[in-house]
């Protein structure tokens, strides 16, 4: 998969449990994934795209991702 793919999928994932649920990752508020960085983010997939969100979010760079999404 190219590095564009990977963000396409990253911009469309959305939040399967918690308190933001059917959420798009982009759209998960910045301190949930810092709260979750302290945590320990999940194993597989997921924890490895919600590490990805939240190096995007701390940076500034959200608004790169949001032409992606496919509302």
């Amino acid at each position: 998969m190219t590095n564009r793919e990977e963000l396409v999928k990253l911009a469309n994932m959305r939040m399967p449990f918690g308190k933001f649920k059917g959420r798009f990752l982009v759209d998960v508020p910045e301190p949930y994934y810092v709260w979750y960085r302290g945590k320990g983010f999940p194993q597989g997939k997921l924890g490895e795209q919600m590490q990805l969100m939240y190096e995007i979010k701390v940076n500034g760079l959200e608004e790169l991702i949001r032409p992606l999404v496919n509302r």
